[in-house]
């Protein structure tokens, strides 16, 4: 975790700039404005998109005669280093930025933004266009009152929660890709049916369906959902019979303890690529 450092910088957040706007700013933009986000606080540049949600001013270069509370780097991570410097203009001591560029550190975002007031990794997962992701935020530079603001604003998109960065890597792999895990599930849920003689179409809708329903359920009960699952599964019962399938010799468990592992490693790589 990096040492504790002076906060300084209070802010009401009130005007934002996204700087690229891929799949996860894009979501992040369309969660702001269902929830009420006005428009006009929000500009986007981007050289390749022709329209954004909501009719958001769209500019395809950095305007660098106007101030920003924010700005959002929604660029790809490896593009960092060609960016950063057509962005200081806008960056200066009273802007915070925030960036969802996976595996870049906040070393590397002080180092890239040397006079930004605050600089600020940003998890979600595409779910924020719904307000229902979890945001994993991690800063330098913020005070009180600019934490309370920022989580003010993220809390549109999810549920925020600040987390050391000593374990952001293991979070961005959890939360940030877990739902494509999740989807890679559903999707061999369906699969299976088809095999066993489902048409694809029912397979798909029934898995969908199922994952849906479940998830409430595990958000809105009071026992965890490995309780859940041998609520599901009696003794010597149809559902029992394929758990055991699952916790032969904990499979899944492995299986996704490798996969978050991967995932992991690899945010940890991108760390590294873009210090150098």
């Amino acid at each position: 975790m990096l040492p504790e450092k002076p906060k300084r910088l209070g802010m009401t957040f009130e005007s934002i700039l996204i700087v690229g706007c891929g799949n996860m700013a894009g979501a992040m933009l369309e969660g702001w404005l269902a929830a009420g986000l006005p428009r006009d606080r929000i500009t986007v540049v981007t050289p390749t998109r022709e329209h954004v949600p909501g009719n958001v001013e769209l500019l395809r270069e950095v305007p660098t005669d106007r101030h920003f509370d924010a700005v959002l780097l929604g660029f790809k991570p490896h593009m960092l280093a060609d960016i950063a410097h057509t962005l200081q203009g806008v960056a200066g001591k009273s802007a915070a930025v925030l960036s969802v560029l996976a595996g870049v550190q906040l070393d590397t975002l002080r180092e890239r933004f040397p006079d930004a007031g605050a600089v600020v990794r940003v998890m979600p997962n595409l779910a924020c266009a719904l307000g229902k992701s979890p945001v994993a935020l991690a800063e330098e530079g913020l005070d009180q009152a600019g934490r309370e603001a920022l989580v003010a604003l993220i809390d549109d998109l999810g549920t925020p929660a600040w987390v050391g960065e000593d374990k952001f890597d293991l979070v961005t792999a959890l939360a940030g890709s877990g739902p494509a895990f999740v989807y890679r599930f559903i999707d061999a849920l369906g699969a299976a049916a088809v095999r066993l003689g489902l048409p694809e179409d029912q397979a798909r809708e029934l898995a969908i369906a199922m994952t849906e329903g479940a998830a409430s359920l595990a958000a809105n009960s009071d026992h965890p959902p490995g309780t859940l699952a041998d609520m599901v599964a009696s003794p010597g019962g149809v559902t029992r019979k394929g758990m055991d399938v699952l916790d032969d010799g904990e499979a899944l468990t492995r299986l996704m303890t490798e996969t978050l592992r991967a995932a992991r490693d690899r945010s940890v790589e991108m760390a590294r690529e873009a210090r150098d």
